[in-house]
């Protein structure tokens, strides 16, 4: 078990780290005659990559995706398809001082007590760069979707503890937090800031929706719908929380006031369960909210051991993000598209 493939029959296995050669993806199971540009990939990678703004890490790399196989005069082929992302902007001497330390509220001591070693350039695998072979592999997951009628748009509810209300979806890619409230998204970027010049990073919490998906997606049991996206959210290094619908307040809620009343024609009264019910689509909007962490690497002095297990000073040096929030929303749209087009896959075996 080897942990770096996801699905069953629209399957993903990624590969690389932050400071190596390169970074990518294979797809199996993808249906054929599928129109794909590399245009289309590229443009969901863009939104994705380092550099786009004062609040994101500097580190710049293009995030060139380039197309090995599965793809033949713009369609795929419905043979394996792969994707190659080539680093080029590695400053892999920014990490030589923790070589032989643990760094506070990262993977490092659980990669050395699970391997024995580990990748310290980035965090290796555990690096939230692994993220653009997923993005690659959602927009392929996009396009598909895009023919049923299914597509997931996400956005930033809260950041540093500022909240903003989804009041228009059009404002989401104006602003550089992808808030969609104009006024909260500058509140936003100025508590970002103000995080950043005291050497610190804040979290916060991204709101996604899915529409068009049918009735009838998910399996009993194990895989149920929501199990699945909660796996697919929940394998980002940095989010810590999900909750669909109403969530956590359903707790303090009466099943008078929760439950959803079916009108018929695919109708309800309401949408409280966020779109899911006994674990399978009922043909409403699904919706879910997921916590981000802080980002955790932050350059200020702060107490660890190192690998002898003596007691030391660390300050990270690198170029990181102040709140990972804005660059983590195309990554939760490709994995909520991975999601759908592989359970649409399963559901077309059901009957």
């Amino acid at each position: 078990m080897s942990g770096n493939s996801f699905g069953n029959l629209f399957k993903i296995t990624t590969f690389g780290e932050s400071h190596g050669p390169a970074l990518g993806v294979v797809l199996d199971g993808v249906p054929a005659g599928i129109e794909l540009d590399v245009s289309f990939i590229q443009k969901e990678l863009d939104r994705r990559k380092p550099g786009q703004s004062k609040v994101a890490t500097p580190r710049n790399e293009a995030d060139q995706v380039e197309i090995l196989s599965g793809v033949f005069d713009g369609k795929t082929t419905g043979t394996a398809l792969a994707m190659l992302i080539r680093n080029s902007d590695q400053h892999s001497r920014d990490y030589s001082n923790i070589a032989q330390v643990f760094r506070p509220g990262h993977a490092d001591f659980g990669y050395t007590a699970k391997y024995g070693f580990r990748d310290y350039r980035g965090g290796g695998r555990s690096s939230g760069r692994e993220t653009a072979a997923r993005v690659a592999a959602g927009a392929v997951a996009k396009k598909f979707l895009s023919s049923f009628g299914i597509c997931a748009k996400a956005c930033a509810v809260e950041i540093a503890g500022i909240p903003a209300p989804v009041t228009d979806w059009n404002e989401v890619e104006n602003n550089i937090v992808r808030a969609a409230d104009k006024a909260a998204a500058k509140k936003m970027v100025d508590a970002i800031m103000a995080c950043r010049n005291e050497n610190d990073s804040c979290g916060g919490i991204v709101y996604c929706e899915i529409n068009g998906v049918p009735p009838g997606l998910g399996e009993p049991v194990f895989d149920k719908l929501d199990a699945l996206l909660a796996h697919a959210m929940l394998s980002l290094g940095a989010v810590k929380g999900i909750t669909f619908g109403d969530g956590f307040e359903a707790a303090a809620q009466r099943a008078s006031e929760h439950n959803d009343s079916f009108l018929g024609n695919g109708k309800w009264s309401g949408n409280h369960s966020g779109g899911i019910l006994g674990g399978i689509s009922n043909g409403n909007t699904i919706n879910f909210k997921i916590a981000v962490k802080p980002t955790p690497s932050i350059s200020r002095i702060q107490k660890t051991v190192d690998a002898n297990g003596n007691d030391t000073d660390l300050e990270i040096t690198g170029r990181h993000d102040p709140c990972i929030v804005p660059r983590i929303i195309p990554v939760v749209e490709a994995m909520a598209h991975l999601v759908i087009a592989d359970c649409l896959l399963q559901h077309r075996c059901s009957r």
